[in-house]
């Protein structure tokens, strides 16, 4: 809507609404770094609970070993598929961030100043010299050597089962 069309309240609303976008981006990025806690503290918790089951197991005499295998290979399984899980969290809040900061840098082409955009112009990796890695390319690494080193533990049972 054009500024004539809206009345003379456009500014103030506008220069509202702008604050109030940016403040839910702000939301969405604190929602993600809960997010990821989650899943550290869930996967975390899966690789203790395995740790003890191990020790409960090759402590007791008479205990199939192969019981721990198989609980190995459920963890392994349940592991990875947190990590891929985790993975696809991040990566939404990503596309959704990116959405909002592309609609921020549009608010910002009608207004004095315009800090996100600016930031992000110096910020943007450049061909000859990258020197900004973005954060959530980096974050999107860890459920991926997560999810290898889980799904290397149910190969591993899966082996010793197999064989």
């Amino acid at each position: 809507m054009k500024p004539e069309e809206y009345g003379e309240k456009y500014s103030d609303h506008f220069l509202e609404q702008y604050k109030l976008y940016v403040e839910m981006a702000d939301r969405v990025s604190q929602r993600r770094e809960q997010s990821n806690r989650f899943y550290v503290t869930l996967l975390a918790a899966l690789a203790a609970l395995l740790v003890v089951v191990a020790r409960i197991v090759l402590a007791e005499e008479g205990t199939e070993v192969s019981f721990l295998t198989g609980v190995v290979l459920i963890c392994g399984i349940f592991g990875a598929a947190l990590s891929v899980i985790w993975w696809i969290n991040i990566r939404s809040y990503r596309e959704l961030n990116s959405a909002k900061f592309t609609i921020i840098n549009q608010m910002e082409q009608q207004l004095p100043a315009a800090g996100y955009s600016d930031e992000w112009e110096i910020l943007r990796p450049k061909e000859a010299s990258p020197k900004y890695f973005q954060l959530t390319r980096i974050e999107q690494f860890v459920p991926v050597v997560v999810c290898s080193l889980f799904l290397a533990l149910a190969a591993y049972a899966a082996y010793l089962l197999v064989s």
